[in-house]
């Protein structure tokens, strides 16, 4: 998933179709999905309730954290990401998690296992933020929302699936046991993600309420389109301007069909979201942080409330903490270089050929025309304006450390 910074390119900003090399994102993907599921790899994949019209759609699907998911449709992965940059595209994000969390003591039992200050959002507020393990590592990244319903509502990520409810099971049976009011309810909703430019024009015929009342990070129970149920959470994995929306699984392909009527709006699968994320510099869990990775290292601090600084009270803030001050060995950071793209685990070198650091995620960018990436390097080259070198093809690359996000971005603030 996500946040901290980005927009988009207009159109005449980025690159057309046939500047780039299409990057080979599904076997990039389809092994970022082999890595984190071999002890699995022979259980059948999931398919979310659009499984059926992603194929009469044309989708390419590919294997990704256990569900079968489209990785293209009849567009290439750089038209569905130049569309989305310029219009707006519908992506199926079904295979997330999708968790209530109710009770008395839902904001302290959140709180137990995350470094936001949840206690402090306001009604129907969200915020990212990472589940913890108790060395400080990164066990995922969530989003939060405090809903004025009477529960917590939380995404995370389906790769993860398994590990965050198996994680926040284990710690409801000891806060019920010391006598506390928590409950989970694990959704089985489908979820879809309507982002560009263009996102609030589509969207709002199909809404009652002003859209323009919905600010990033905000949620609203609403009908879509006719269709009840649904939630609306004005974010997204692309850096532009969009929602995600949480709708009941039998209506999900009358939604899709709604939307997709309207010719600004088409669909994209995961290649495309891939390097709309780079573009917007948000992490994908697996490759750019992980159990690993503090949210120091990983340039996320930002995400730990001040409260929860000070009290020192999330799993991991007795390490996660006095790095604030002290600095770490590393640091995330992006890269631009020129010549033939960077991929995960290009070693990054200082301007001598020593070995300073590793790529995490690498692509072409469609809308700079250079290849952006993002890693890790020893903090006293983490400096933007840098200068480093990427090995690519046992050939040093000259790099550049650069400021993230690589592209605008287009969220929505009301201003």
């Amino acid at each position: 998933m996500f946040l901290r910074g980005l927009a988009c390119c207009r159109p005449g900003a980025c690159i057309g179709k046939h500047a780039l090399r299409k990057p080979p994102l599904t076997a990039r993907l389809a092994a970022l999905q082999e890595r984190r599921h071999a002890s699995t790899s022979e259980a059948p994949l999931k398919q979310t309730a659009l499984y059926d019209f992603h194929r009469a759609q044309g989708g390419k699907m590919v294997g990704f954290a256990g569900w079968s998911m489209p990785v293209q449709y009849k567009d290439s992965h750089i038209v569905s990401h130049m569309h989305t940059r310029e219009h707006c595209s519908l992506f199926d994000v079904s295979h997330m998690l999708q968790t209530k969390v109710h009770g008395k003591d839902r904001v302290k039992f959140m709180e137990s296992l995350i470094v936001a200050d949840v206690a402090e959002l306001k009604d129907n507020q969200g915020s990212l933020s990472l589940f913890t393990n108790e060395k400080g590592g990164i066990m995922d990244d969530l989003i939060v929302t405090k809903t004025d319903q009477g529960y917590l509502y939380v995404v995370s990520n389906a790769g993860c699936a398994d590990k965050d409810s198996a994680h926040m099971k284990a710690r409801l049976q000891e806060v019920k046991a010391a006598g506390h009011d928590v409950d989970l309810e694990f959704l089985e909703e489908s979820l879809v993600a309507l982002q560009g430019p263009s996102m609030a024009r589509v969207l709002q015929p199909g809404l009652s309420d002003d859209l323009g009342k919905l600010t990033f990070m905000t949620s609203v129970l609403t009908p879509v389109f006719g269709i009840q149920g649904c939630r609306v959470t004005r974010c997204g994995y692309t850096g532009e301007d969009g929602v995600e929306i949480s709708v009941p699984s039998g209506s999900v392909v009358a939604l899709a069909e709604k939307l997709l009527a309207n010719s600004e709006v088409k669909l994209a699968g995961l290649g495309a979201r891939d390097s709309l994320r780079l573009e917007a510099g948000l992490c994908l869990y697996g490759n750019d942080i992980d159990e690993s990775t503090t949210p120091v290292e990983a340039t996320l601090v930002w995400t730990i409330g001040k409260r929860r600084r000070q009290q020192r009270d999330f799993p991991g803030a007795d390490i996660v903490v006095p790095q604030i001050k002290a600095k770490t060995q590393r640091k995330r950071v992006g890269l631009i270089s020129t010549g033939p793209p960077v991929r995960q685990h290009t070693p990054i070198l200082a301007p001598d050929g020593r070995l300073i650091g590793e790529i995490t995620s690498g692509c072409p960018s469609p809308c700079l025309k250079k290849n952006i990436a993002m890693g890790y390097v020893e903090a006293g080259f983490s400096k933007v304006g840098t200068a480093v070198q990427v090995e690519v093809r046992k050939k040093a690359v000259p790099a550049v450390v650069s400021k993230m996000p690589f592209v605008p971005t287009g969220y929505y603030t009301g201003q």
